[in-house]
């Protein structure tokens, strides 16, 4: 069961990964971006969430079973 939980979770958080890039090459991060220096919030939560859940993910899908 946890190896099925940690398969949704990597492609969960590719696909999550995939839209904060999407999101940071956008015309509005482009302007937060030269008015802040930073990317928007919403591009920065994606790729975090993205990059965590895919390493949660492969950490349960690879793990060992008990039985």
């Amino acid at each position: 069961m946890s190896k099925a939980i940690g398969m949704a979770l990597l492609a969960v958080g590719i696909a999550l990964i995939i839209f904060g890039v999407r999101a940071s090459d956008s015309f509005g991060s482009d302007l937060s971006r030269f008015f802040t220096g930073a990317p928007t919030d919403k591009s920065m939560w994606l790729l975090l969430s993205g990059i965590g859940a895919t390493i949660i993910g492969s950490i349960m899908s690879l793990r060992r079973g008990s039985a």
